[in-house]
């Protein structure tokens, strides 16, 4: 075995190769070799997914105090001309792209123009600036507050109070190293003339952004006289400098294209093999996790071949603005580039300026006028959300996107044939895009075929929501009142029992075999006023099934009344309970649940009353609530956690699905939440589930509240059979912002159904047929008398109250 192989064979273990063994890689010729290397390591941090950022191209000014030899970028001072573009007309360029889509400001500019040219210094003297790094900043800032494009700076090298200046003002900054050879800089070399060109300033310009925590995009030029060695030299010292720091984000390895007008006009390219030879020894010097990018309009027709390489990043494309450092070659169509990228076995992903990674880490890596935009601005997998819709939102669903392979990732389809998934499994398939997502939905609705064939169940209900005052403070939930906060997003109010015993019977009068009753955990409510509450109910109506209390909700009952859970759990079975519903789950995760609901009962609490309650014959529903601060692998554990109980009791009747609704909850309005999942995200919850829960729960339900009626569509179609609940009142999705109307009666729920050519059938609580006699008087049911609900205030001196 030859060393270099030797060094191959390391990285494949996951061994990066040290400096000798990386410099030795320099007179390795088996590029195959090489590329299949760096593949499977670039597959082993980012899978399937290519991404890339849609840009806007601003060149704040051309002129510059280099000369490097190549460059086609830079222009020289012309009279009469400005040397800098004006805010308006930045404005301008920011607003098409806008307009476009666009997510990425990308400025750049010369370095330094203002120490060579006159014009350049009276120019920003004229607007205000002493220096083009300080005009950059306030045009960046610009940027941002008129249109929310992320700014990315390159303005070449910087010193400390540079690049501090810039960090509060983008997203994140970049300079190329180019290469490190100092020899380039001498006589007859490329970079010769050129001060900003010296290695050790650039490098310190990399040193200084990574103590600043600015993340950083770098990178080498190849073709312009270095060799092989000396790149891997250069990337050496980026990794040194990335390991030390963790600021680099991405590494791009562009090759030289020889331009008109420019000294090299006449010099070679890099040919195709030598620019993939680079590609390939980056990844392997760099390692698996690295972001390395190459430019798709400087190697038209050979991007399969890149991505074989190792990269995994395009960078930034422009809908709307040329590259203007290579003005000879156009952007892509980003359709033809996710069909190129898919020809490749690969899926296209849009992402931010910052990448998913630092994105995730805000408090660290960004300024914190920026946490708050980049946290809305991003999906599950911190990429580009793409689409205006969220949960609650009344806009409709994104289209569903074009597949330009039909090909389904090998790992996907090998999970999708097995009986039962482990954690890596799930979060695989909740990571999946493209054909590999339509494949899961696809899987997921022949399952609930051949479990539940075409029927769609529902049923008639009428939920019941006692009091919003609470003493939690989950920090999602715009709902509930603190004891004080009676003003807050509407009033306090506590339900008498002549309330409850109304509504009751009036959704008995409607045709409903189901009330749902919840509230918030009331301070003077005790587990006596949990039995109060469904005595109230089977009084109003003796044959109407009490679906009622969270987990929470139990477990402060039984905690006020000093008994354990399975005798609180009897008393209100004889009481009349005849069900749970599955909420206060949250995610079943206590590493979420300590910032979503930290003082809420944990996982395993929640988990224990739900086994307390099937002990004692009383089954109930199982919820997640996703799409906020969780993450997939946050998702697989909640899975797991309610399948393995639901092995060892039977007693779960269905799962529900409740995507965050983000609008006026508090955490998103502190800009900690995400918008709520996205529209696939969503559907792929309801498609997961299906399958992993398969065939312990074989009811999936959809929350036409929260995801409107073309989204529960949607969901129906990929794995869910349940419509859920008429509802017929409905406060807590709609407290929080959500769009949809309170009740969907039978005739709407079976239109519904019916227009994805399946059968409705309207249900009771534990899933058997409504009784005929419920069904005729649900279709005949009158418009509902006005709520009263009696202002928490007037309850404290009520002797009807229920606390």
């Amino acid at each position: 075995m030859t060393a270099t192989r030797a060094v191959l064979d390391a990285a494949l273990a996951g061994q990066r190769p040290g400096h000798d063994a990386a410099l030795a890689l320099a007179t390795e010729t088996d590029l195959d070799w090489l590329m299949t290397v760096a593949a499977t390591l670039r597959d082993q941090a980012h899978g399937d997914v290519v991404t890339y950022s849609r840009k806007v191209f601003i060149p704040l000014t051309k002129l510059c105090r280099d000369v490097c030899h190549y460059c086609a970028f830079v222009e020289q001072p012309k009279p009469g001309r400005a040397s800098y573009l004006s805010p308006e007309e930045v404005l301008a360029i920011a607003r098409a792209g806008q307009r476009a889509g666009c997510k990425e400001a990308l400025f750049t500019l010369g370095d330094k123009p203002e120490l060579r040219y006159a014009q350049a210094q009276e120019e920003l003297a004229r607007r205000g600036h002493a220096t083009t790094i300080e005009y950059l900043a306030r045009v960046a800032k610009l940027v941002f507050d008129e249109t929310g494009l992320l700014p990315h700076v390159n303005p070449g090298v910087m010193n400390a109070a540079d690049v501090a200046l810039l960090r509060r003002v983008s997203v994140s900054q970049g300079l190329m190293l180019e290469s490190t050879a100092e020899r380039l800089t001498e006589r007859g070399g490329p970079h010769f003339g050129s001060p900003d060109k010296a290695q050790a300033l650039r490098l310190e310009t990399v040193r200084i952004a990574g103590e600043q925590a600015v993340p950083f995009t770098t990178g080498l030029l190849i073709g312009i006289g270095e060799t092989r060695r000396e790149r891997i030299q250069t990337l050496l010292a980026i990794r040194d400098l990335a390991d030390r720091y963790g600021h680099i984000q991405e590494v791009i390895v562009q090759n030289f294209r020889a331009h008109p007008g420019t000294r090299m006009v006449e010099a070679p390219e890099p040919s195709a093999d030598e620019l993939l030879w680079t590609i390939a020894v980056a990844r392997i010097v760099l390692g698996a996790a690295m972001n390395i990018q190459a430019p798709p309009n400087l190697s038209a027709g050979r991007l399969r071949r890149l991505i074989a390489a190792g990269i995994n990043d395009w960078g930034g494309v422009s809908p709307v603005t040329p590259d203007h450092v290579n003005p000879e070659y156009a952007w892509p169509n980003l359709d033809r580039l996710a069909a190129d990228t898919a020809a490749a076995g690969k899926t296209l992903a849009e992402r931010l300026a910052i990448y998913p990674a630092y994105a995730r880490d805000r408090q660290r890596w960004l300024d914190g006028v920026f946490a708050t935009p980049v946290v809305q601005a991003i999906d599950m997998d911190g990429l580009a959300r793409v689409e205006a819709w969220s949960p609650g939102a009344d806009i409709p669903p994104p289209e569903a996107p074009t597949i330009f392979a039909p090909a389904v990732s090998s790992d996907v389809a090998e999970i999708l044939t097995r009986d039962r998934f482990d954690e890596a499994a799930i979060v695989r398939l909740f990571r999946a895009r493209g054909a590999d997502a339509r494949a899961i939905m696809d899987a997921a609705n022949a399952r609930r075929i051949a479990v539940k064939g075409d029927t769609v169940t529902y049923v008639v209900n009428r939920n019941i929501n006692y009091t919003n005052v609470c003493t939690y403070g989950c920090r999602f939930c715009a709902f509930s009142k603190g004891p004080l906060g009676e003003t807050l997003r509407g009033p306090a109010y506590d339900l008498d029992r002549d309330e409850i015993a109304r509504r009751v019977s009036e959704a008995w009068a409607r045709g409903a075999t189901e009330v749902c009753l919840q509230g918030g955990i009331h301070p003077r409510y005790t587990g006596n006023t949990y039995l109060d509450i469904v005595r109230t109910v089977k009084a109003a109506a003796p044959k109407m099934h009490v679906h009622a209390f969270s987990p929470l909700e139990i477990w402060q009952g039984a905690k006020t009344l000093g008994l354990e859970l399975i005798p609180y759990l009897e008393r209100l079975r004889d009481a009349g309970l005849g069900t749970l519903p599955g909420t206060a789950a949250e995610i079943l995760d206590d590493e979420i649940r300590a910032v979503l609901c930290p003082d809420k009962i944990k996982t395993d609490e929640w988990l224990a009353v739900m086994t307390a309650a099937h002990a004692v014959g009383l089954r109930s529903t199982a919820t997640i609530m996703f799409g906020h601060i969780d993450e997939p692998v946050n998702w697989a554990r909640h899975l797991i956690r309610v399948r393995d109980l639901q092995a060892r009791t039977g007693g779960f009747t269905e799962f529900v699905p409740l995507p965050f609704v983000h609008m006026e909850a508090p955490l998103y309005l502190k800009g900690r939440a995400r918008k709520g999942p996205t529209f696939r995200e969503a559907v792929l919850m309801h498609a997961v589930a299906r399958l992993a829960l398969h065939p312990l729960i074989g009811n999936i339900q959809v929350s036409w509240v929260k995801l409107g009626p073309d989204g529960a569509k949607a969901c129906l179609e990929a794995g869910a059979n349940d419509l859920g609940g008429t509802l017929m009142n409905e406060t807590i999705s709609r407290a929080a912002g959500a769009s949809f109307g309170q009740e969907m009666g039978p005739e709407a729920m079976e239109d519904l159904i019916r227009s994805l050519g399946r059968v409705p059938v309207q249900r009771t609580t534990l899933y058997g047929a409504a009784p005929t006699e419920r069904v005729e008087v649900s279709r005949r049911a009158v418009p509902l008398a006005p709520l009263v609900n009696r202002p928490a205030s007037a309850a404290r001196h009520d002797k009807d109250r229920l606390g």
